[in-house]
């Protein structure tokens, strides 16, 4: 064998439609051969109308195709053995209608569940009665409890979800961002299990 490259593929990459797939969208490479900058630009696979959402590129196929066009370089795989290609398919344009529908459904869902958790525990009432025990006076409505803990309690999910619209306050992953993370992983190893694979090359186009 001749030179050595390297070849590390990406676990996942986001693709267009019909798009052409080179060895540099789903891998790293690297290594002393002089052929790297035209294997960066090997084509690979091109993607169908047909294709799914997802499909997954395997090392084998990649070294196999690689082998064909290269014979005389020793490609060694490091690294995942599966590059996931999400599929991006053209996107309409939100209703405004809808949006703002599931805007309002989720803003009366999540004020409704604080207002049934505060029923649930007696809020008012042992907001009353710390009113008692630091006054001494009864009061049905202890505004100078209640007010400042209504703002402390949208400051505090702030906080917790370490955002404010776009704007993050530390690089702290929020407790959302890790159970989102864990979802997508799941969702990988799902892909890679069931979704179509990638399998003999097809013809260039």
């Amino acid at each position: 064998m001749g030179d050595v490259v390297y070849i590390r593929l990406k676990n996942y990459i986001k693709a267009t439609e019909k798009q052409k797939l080179m060895l540099k969208d789903i891998a790293y490479i690297t290594g002393n051969s002089k052929f790297i900058p035209r294997l960066k630009h090997t084509f690979i696979y091109q993607l169908k109308s047909s294709d799914q959402k997802y499909i997954v590129m395997d090392i084998f196929t990649v070294i196999t195709e690689l082998h064909e066009q290269f014979p005389n370089i020793e490609f060694q795989p490091v690294g995942p053995n599966q590059t996931i290609v999400e599929i991006e398919r053209r996107k309409r344009q939100p209703n405004l209608l809808a949006v703002t529908g599931i805007w309002i459904l989720l803003f009366v869902g999540s004020g409704m569940a604080i207002m049934n958790f505060h029923y649930d525990v007696s809020m008012q009432e042992v907001q009353q009665k710390l009113h008692y025990m630091l006054t001494g006076e009864q009061q049905k409505f202890p505004l100078w409890i209640q007010i400042p803990y209504s703002i402390g309690l949208g400051l505090g999910m702030i906080l917790f979800f370490n955002h404010v619209f776009k704007k993050r306050f530390n690089e702290e992953p929020s407790p959302l961002e890790v159970e989102m993370f864990n979802y997508e992983q799941d969702l990988n190893q799902y892909v890679i299990m069931k979704e179509n694979k990638v399998g003999h090359k097809d013809d260039h186009p």
